[in-house]
């Protein structure tokens, strides 16, 4: 049960940090979203193609996406409405369109019906399937809007994606400070200009509106308002108890777009990731050594105090 106790401290950080974060991984899973619906198109227009040619008479008013029924419309719009009706009942993971939740299923059951012919590795939905045979083809289905790049994997796609969004932040002129819109740098420079400045009367840190302050003082109070019904352990942020109730549940919603083994923690996917690339961004400042995890990296720089350590593998 240890590891258990070691994820669950893991997502302990500033809210803060949480807020920003979300937000930028917001706007990359909506970029991320368009592609991935526009590759999903691609895959199912060989099978509607195989149909007879109906006439589709409901389009959606947001994205353009054509229906041939009512229904099939009103449920799509669950995509931009953020609305999710569908509940899994094994796990309580909640869905937009009645299909995801067939499909998610499928990780509960074992079922791998989609299976590559040049393989014979087995996947859960066809939209897995390609990508995986894009390994063998060489094919790059994800394409860069802003500069044309293309991917191979989702995974690298987000990463890439984030780098545009750090690209175009918006910076305070007097600190360097970065934001991901023009409304929270706003609130920001008012910490500078001294307009309607909230204080903390622990730190003296200043914050431009009172619920910031607000969740701010928990860092120095120690207040863990929400708690887990299941161990009653505590949590200043709320992000970080939905975060910790994975540990109580099946539910692991980041998967590995190599081999499609589940984690619970996106900080463990990225991790779990770098066994097939050869990504080794932990890099020792004295002999610049490179590793794939920090746990190795600590290893080898035992090596450097004199300690008759083994270096790991690398």
């Amino acid at each position: 049960m240890a590891f258990i106790k070691e994820e669950s401290e893991d997502v302990e950080i500033e809210e803060t940090l949480n807020v920003k974060q979300e937000e930028t991984e917001e706007q990359i899973d909506l970029k991320v979203l368009k592609v991935e619906s526009k590759v999903l198109d691609e895959v199912e227009e060989k099978s509607e193609s195989e149909q007879t040619a109906t006439i589709n008479n409901f389009v959606c008013p947001q994205c353009g996406k054509s229906f041939a029924k009512k229904r099939n419309l009103k449920e799509h719009m669950n995509i931009h409405s953020g609305k999710k009706p569908f509940s899994c009942k094994q796990c309580g993971r909640r869905f937009a369109q009645r299909g995801n939740i067939k499909r998610h299923m499928m990780v509960h059951t074992g079922e791998k019906p989609y299976a590559c012919k040049l393989c014979e590795k087995s996947f859960t939905t066809e939209l897995n399937l390609k990508y995986h045979i894009s390994s063998h083809t060489g094919e790059k289905p994800f394409i860069c809007g802003d500069c044309g790049k293309t991917f191979r994997y989702k995974a690298t796609f987000k990463k890439h994606m984030a780098s545009h969004l750090k690209q175009s932040s918006f910076e305070c002129h007097q600190c360097g400070r970065s934001f991901t819109d023009q409304e929270s740098l706003g609130n920001h420079v008012k910490t500078h200009t001294g307009e309607n400045p909230l204080m903390c009367g622990h730190c003296g840190k200043t914050f431009s509106n009172k619920t910031n302050l607000q969740v701010h003082t928990r860092v120095h109070t120690g207040e863990k308002p929400f708690s887990c019904p299941q161990c009653e352990k505590s949590f200043r942020f709320i992000g970080n108890l939905q975060t910790h109730l994975r540990v109580h549940s099946e539910e692991k919603p980041f998967t590995c777009p190599y081999c499609e083994k589940g984690f619970r923690f996106f900080g463990n996917l990225q991790s779990h990731v770098r066994i097939h690339t050869e990504d080794k961004p932990f890099m020792c400042l004295q002999c610049d050594k490179s590793y794939k995890n920090k746990r190795d990296l600590k290893w080898h720089q035992q090596s450097h105090s004199g300690e008759t350590l083994p270096c790991p593998s690398v």
